[in-house]
């Protein structure tokens, strides 16, 4: 494993003054009395409870950069000479571009999908709210799922409640909606996430009941923490707003303390929690059988980075409630709004965690029990990643859930459009090889505009840059499922993969590379 050094970290924009660091505690081996800084302890001698977080919190996105002993890229793809499952095997007629890439998910009422990739949970953070426009265009032109994520409602500054308590308008989910239901195109759905707060304010019953939502995801966790989610507010009514919700606000806003350290100025911003779930079968099937009578058509699941034990929770009430997919979240994970340490240092990572749900699974499925759709998520960003996680986990895996290598795009293309209109400086150089228009920058766009017309000039860049790392993703994976001989995504199969190093093997259940295809090799030989 590489070193990792936990003192210091540009996510936190920390670091060390020595060149020499104590590889346990990441600390300078000689911290000098009379030390400048830059550490992260002497910025928390100042600072704090800040020092738990990313920063500037809100505007970037942030991923763990701890070295696991193994992940995905300890699996190679098999490719072979011979075979065309899914179409017939000419030259002529098994080309790569021929090859499908579509997806679906659900029990009855089944959602397609273009691409076998959907978003992370895009919920009350601030990066999500003002780049929503972005991607939730860009979702629907790409004929992805969209998952918007928890507290979206609660946070709504013109958030207007019942007599009981109870949402009665939150015109940002209305606007989140509609954004991503101007341009569907019946591939993919967008879901909307509830957690504890959401639903003591009756989410449920306002997006299902008053907006027409299909899809209600239940949330347990997620790969990048094992707290609640969060956000931080820098306006003392704001803070004390959400503490009035009903919401956890730290440090407390009610605080005489803490008001005068606000206007004092030491205090810059609070932080608002979502409470723990815990976890209950009976109360689980119950929440299920809830949501569907209020007319949700689907009810889906997405859980963390937990130990086996409630992973095995997990598929086995999913099975039993008939869960239209059930997402898989290994650590790190991660978008920005996370403690630091925590994103780093907790849960089982992703290609542990996945592996333990195909066992799982299988486990589940000898026994003649219903297996739900499986979507697995955690640090997937390329096409390679997409096709290892189909592999690993088939036949239940459907589809892989990605957090910042969609909302990256979004970001980007909506910073081109400010370059373009000459905000910043203008275009960079490293967008100035391509061109000076928005025709030149994007290779996608006069496709776009051939679909859509003119309707295109009202889509935001980062809607087309959305379109175009998903064509990516796309086209790349059809090279990829060619070349091992699959011409549908669910033709792929775990002998797909091959694993690099005897521990991977272990972890996985995946053949040594050496040992991939060796009987058949022998027969050959033999023969």
């Amino acid at each position: 494993m590489n070193l990792h050094r936990p003192n210091a970290n540009e996510a936190l924009q920390t670091k060390n003054r020595s060149r020499n660091v104590a590889p346990q505690s990441g600390l300078c081996s000689r911290c000098v009395d009379g030390c400048k800084g830059n550490c992260d302890l002497w910025n928390a001698t100042f600072r704090g409870r800040e020092l738990l977080y990313p920063m500037p919190f809100g505007d970037i996105t942030a991923g763990a950069d701890k070295d696991y002993p193994v992940d995905y890229s300890h699996l190679n793809i098999m490719g072979y000479a011979m075979g065309a499952d899914g179409t017939e095997a000419n030259p002529d007629k098994a080309t790569f571009p021929t090859v499908n890439t579509e997806t679906e998910f659900g029990v009855e009422n089944k959602v397609k999908m273009k691409i076998p990739i959907f978003t992370g949970a895009l919920g009350s953070t601030e990066i999500a709210r003002k780049n929503w426009e972005h991607f939730a265009v860009g979702t629907a032109i790409t004929g992805i799922s969209l998952v918007c994520g928890e507290n979206v409602c609660g946070i709504d500054p013109k958030l207007e409640l019942d007599k009981k308590g109870k949402v009665k308008k939150a015109p940002d989910m209305v606007r989140r909606l509609e954004e991503y239901r101007r341009y569907h195109e019946g591939y993919g759905d967008i879901l909307v996430q509830m957690n504890v707060e959401d639903t003591r304010l009756g989410v449920a019953e306002y997006v299902v009941g008053k907006l027409g939502v299909e899809t209600v995801e239940l949330k347990w966790g997620q790969g990048a923490k094992c707290i609640g989610g969060e956000i931080k507010v820098g306006s003392l009514d704001r803070a004390l707003q959400l503490k009035s919700r009903g919401y956890i606000v730290t440090p407390d806003p009610e605080s005489k303390a803490n008001q005068e350290a606000f206007k004092a100025g030491s205090i810059k911003e609070f932080e608002r929690h979502s409470r723990l779930g815990f976890i209950d079968q009976q109360a689980f099937m119950d929440e299920v059988a809830r949501l569907r009578s209020l007319g949700a058509k689907r009810v889906t699941l997405k859980t963390g980075a937990y130990p086996m034990r409630e992973l095995a929770m997990a598929i086995k009430w999913s099975s039993e409630a008939k869960i239209d997919l059930l997402t898989i979240d290994g650590a790190p994970g991660g978008t920005g709004m996370s403690p630091w340490r925590m994103m780093a240092e907790w849960g089982i990572p992703a290609i542990y965690l996945h592996s333990m749900a195909y066992e799982l699974c299988e486990r589940l499925a000898k026994k003649g029990e219903w297996v739900p759709d499986i979507a697995f998520a955690g640090g997937f960003s390329s096409e390679d990643h997409v096709f290892k996680a189909l592999a690993l986990g088939a036949p239940y895996c459907k589809a892989v859930c990605m957090g910042r290598a969609l909302m990256i795009p979004g970001m980007v293309g909506k910073n081109a459009a400010n370059w373009l209109n000459g905000e910043d400086g203008g275009l960079p150089a490293t967008l100035k090889k391509y061109g000076s228009t928005k025709e030149e920058i994007f290779v996608c766009y006069e496709e776009l505009r051939d679909k859509f017309g003119k309707e295109v000039e009202k889509f935001p860049l980062g809607a087309v840059g959305i379109y175009s790392a998903g064509q990516k993703i796309q086209v790349g994976l059809q090279q990829l499922m060619a070349g091992a001989r699959k011409w549908r995504t669910d033709l792929i199969t775990r002998k797909e993969l091959a694993a690099l190093t005897e521990e991977a093997a272990k972890v996985t259940g995946i053949p040594y590379i050496m040992d991939a295809y060796r009987e058949e090799a022998l027969e050959v030989i033999d023969g």
